[in-house]
């Protein structure tokens, strides 16, 4: 099977770099990607300014493929999505040139001849990639495969019960389940927008609906926590071993302190009621917001596994993530904001040579880095090519996040469990006005 490629879902900043892994080797990469270009995910953030400054998000092995063409790296700044794009994740694409395939969706893996169920020579069979391009079916046989496909696709719902809440498929003309282009400010100048989450894109989001605030007083802004109280969500602050994704929730607390933005906590949607006009936010417990013109749904994602229905998977049952990695970025359970970087052997899977990489690795966790991709994708390609003592090794040390327990504490106290490396529990905050009933 060593003629054959190793196939790559998915041309984002991982699978590109596991492509140029892959170069490196000398083993031949096919990138299979269902948008039209690359980093296809990417380009629909393209206004998102990233957190991670550019060292941080160029890949070593596809800065050594890009220096032979005369590419030169960005220094210093933090760049938007778009940018991200065209100063770097282009030109590797270009540089690999018809190894990346567009256009192209992935709609099964398995291997040739086994179903999921037979035992006898499956090691010994490639695997079978069937693709849909323009409507026509194909297959491609591998001697591998890394599945780079992200998490992007598949975002959570609104309902707190992981399901879409009563109303919400009706309400979806109100409803953006990614970070909008704030820069039309018109779009929400003296407006009510909702902003549902706890995370870095939440904050993000509240940030420049501030901006927007600013110019327009008349614009309103509800921010929604599901869990009971503030906890852990303004983030590290100056703790934040990423200084911009530490001043991302400061920026927000202050936005909340100076009564710019309603924060309501412990609301945990299960009903939509719409109207020509816009949509209303029930609660489980009955409570109602004001109308919101939108609603900005940034409650995470899942992976999306319904074409890997004939692969031999061992994931966490909480995360969908590899077992091996599940307990370091369970937010039930994570404290003190480090996660350990991973690589082939924890992304390892009982079918033997198939491996979950960047985002889809951490299944339903929010929080991923680029840069934790990239030493995944090093050691598996390492793994893949028989040096399997530069796959044990890892080369990254993650920055620490600076906040102690995780998102999925949503009722303890302070957000956290504590722990000998976290800061003294913050007092329980309780800000902005109480919702309307219905």
């Amino acid at each position: 099977m060593s003629d054959l490629p190793v196939v790559v879902i998915g041309a984002g900043p991982q699978g590109l770099a596991a492509a140029a892994h892959l170069l490196e080797r000398g083993i031949e990469p096919l990138v299979l990607e269902a948008g039209t270009g690359p980093a296809a995910a990417v380009a629909q953030w393209g206004h998102v300014r990233l957190f991670s400054a550019w060292p941080e998000l160029v890949d070593a092995a596809a800065g050594r493929l890009l220096a032979g063409t005369g590419w030169v790296a960005p220094a210093t700044g933090y760049p938007i999505g778009s940018q991200w794009i065209s100063r770097y994740l282009a030109p590797l694409a270009e540089a690999l040139g018809d190894r990346v395939r567009y256009a192209t969706t992935v709609t099964g893996v398995g291997r040739k001849g086994r179903n999921r169920s037979v035992d006898a020579g499956r090691g010994e069979q490639p695997f079978t990639v069937h693709v849909d391009v323009d409507g026509t079916e194909e297959r491609i046989d591998a001697r591998a495969v890394i599945d780079a496909s992200g998490t992007w696709s598949t975002p959570n719902p609104l309902g707190a019960d992981g399901l879409p809440a009563l109303g919400e498929k009706a309400a979806a003309g109100f409803i953006s389940y990614r970070i909008p282009d704030f820069h039309d400010a018109a779009r929400f100048a003296g407006k009510h927008t909702v902003v549902v989450g706890s995370g870095h894109s939440a904050a993000t989001a509240i940030n420049e609906l501030t901006r927007v605030a600013k110019q327009h007083a008349d614009t309103r802004i509800t921010w929604v926590l599901r869990r009971g109280n503030v906890g852990n969500t303004f983030g590290g602050g100056t703790a934040d071993e990423l200084p911009e994704r530490g001043a991302l929730g400061a920026r927000a607390q202050k936005s909340v302190e100076a009564g710019i933005v309603d924060l309501v906590t412990g609301f945990r949607v299960e009903r939509i009621d719409t109207s020509e006009t816009g949509a209303v936010l029930i609660s489980e417990d009955g409570r109602a917001l004001p109308e919101a013109d939108l609603v900005v749904a940034l409650t995470g994602f899942r992976p999306d596994l319904s074409f890997l229905s004939e692969v031999r998977l061992e994931l966490d049952a909480t995360l969908q993530a590899p077992v091996r990695i599940a307990a370091e970025v369970d937010p039930n359970v994570h404290s003190c904001g480090s996660v350990r970087a991973t690589g082939a052997a924890d992304l390892a899977q009982p079918e033997k040579d198939f491996y979950l990489v960047g985002a889809k690795s951490y299944g339903r966790a929010p929080t991923f880095l680029a840069m934790t991709g990239y030493e995944q994708v090093r050691s598996v390609v390492a793994e893949l090519a028989g040096d399997h003592e530069a796959a044990t090794r890892i080369d990254l040390d993650l920055p620490d996040t600076g906040v102690c327990g995780g998102a999925g504490l949503f009722d303890d106290p302070t957000g956290a469990k504590g722990g000998a490396c976290c800061a003294p529990a913050p007092a329980l905050l309780q800000i902005g006005r109480a919702p309307v009933n219905a």
